[in-house]
């Protein structure tokens, strides 16, 4: 069994064929998709964060207004670049959102991706301390969070508050028990995974990775998952962790299918990105039958318990909608994934 859901990068533009024109269009019909999504039985509804883009960037008003139109499904976030945050401001609007969905929060930060901008963090306030690069920088923010959302005391109280206090030292509110276990890294190379496991936080590993054995990407990306749980073993943690993958699957149901989404490469690509040598995964399209079949030969999709399918959001609801329903029900159960 594995957990099944989307995720969307955003995307809008004033293009012919987009269905989403405006940032307007993007958040409302991301709303839509995630309640279509909850009623077609996918598990989650995961969003990109991209800042000085058309796409989406400020991810908590986004999942509060998921987290209160629905009423199963994870929401969530793949990934936030912690180079640009406050995580005390994170925290609490974290904990906000976890609280308005009921716990359904599965919050994916990272050190981030290449930006719109020449180090756009710094227009935030944000630079590295002496010594630091932008990663280390977005790693130190994603440890403070972390040691925040286990909820304990570390501000000295006032003597003459406003209103009272309890007693000793305060923590940020609203907190929301069990968040801090609901935390994922985004990690596209082998020592960022372990890294993460030692922090304990849930993997998601995504459709790029580092180029770090010249083979297929599903081939690392599966000994970068199997790399993981063996140092989260190894580090002692007294729960077991989840790993997600993402992956660009279509199943080419009817005509506009094979319009839309038969043409696409089903190879491997390779690159560099930001500096370094990566590997991209390729794209499945195909007829249910054979798409089964290749995506039986997908190691790292056998390695994680949740796929997050990367849906193109600029078709609309409607085809997203369909998107999810054709992989759902049509490919999931004869995979066992269902």
């Amino acid at each position: 069994m594995k957990k099944i859901g989307f995720l969307s990068f955003g995307h809008w533009s004033g293009a012919p064929y987009s269905a989403t024109r405006s940032a307007s269009d993007v958040l409302l019909q991301s709303i839509d998709l995630a309640i279509a999504a909850e009623e077609l039985g996918a598990d989650g509804a995961y969003f990109r964060v991209h800042h000085f883009a058309r796409q989406l960037a400020s991810p908590f008003p986004l999942l509060a207004a998921v987290g209160a139109r629905t009423k199963r499904i994870e929401i969530g976030t793949g990934v936030i670049d912690m180079r640009y945050e406050n995580p005390f401001y994170m925290a609490e609007d974290a904990g906000a959102a976890d609280l308005i969905s009921r716990g359904r929060l599965q919050l994916g930060i990272s050190r981030g991706s290449p930006e719109q901008v020449i180090e756009g963090w710094r227009h935030f306030g944000y630079a590295p301390a002496e010594g630091e690069s932008d990663a280390d920088m977005g790693r130190r923010h994603g440890e403070v969070l972390l040691d925040l959302l286990r909820g304990e005391g570390f501000a000295q109280p006032n003597p003459r508050p406003m209103f009272p206090n309890p007693p000793g030292l305060l923590r940020l509110e609203p907190h929301s028990e069990g968040l801090r276990r609901r935390i994922w890294w985004g990690s596209a190379s082998n020592a960022t995974a372990l890294w993460a496991a030692q922090k304990g936080m849930n993997l998601q590993s995504s459709t790029l990775k580092a180029d770090e054995g010249g083979e297929a990407f599903h081939v690392q990306q599966a000994r970068q998952i199997r790399l993981y749980r063996q140092a989260w073993k190894e580090a002692g943690h007294d729960w077991e962790p989840r790993v997600s993958v993402s992956r660009s699957i279509f199943a080419l149901m009817n005509d506009q299918d094979r319009d839309y989404f038969g043409r696409g490469d089903d190879s491997d690509q390779t690159g560099v990105i930001d500096n370094m040598r990566a590997v991209f995964g390729r794209s499945y399209a195909a007829e249910p039958e054979r798409l089964i079949e290749q995506l039986r030969l997908d190691e790292a999709i056998a390695e994680a318990d949740t796929i997050l399918l990367t849906v193109p959001n600029q078709l609309g609801v409607d085809n997203n909608a369909h998107v999810l329903e054709s992989i759902l029900n049509h490919v999931a159960p004869a995979l066992g994934w269902r």
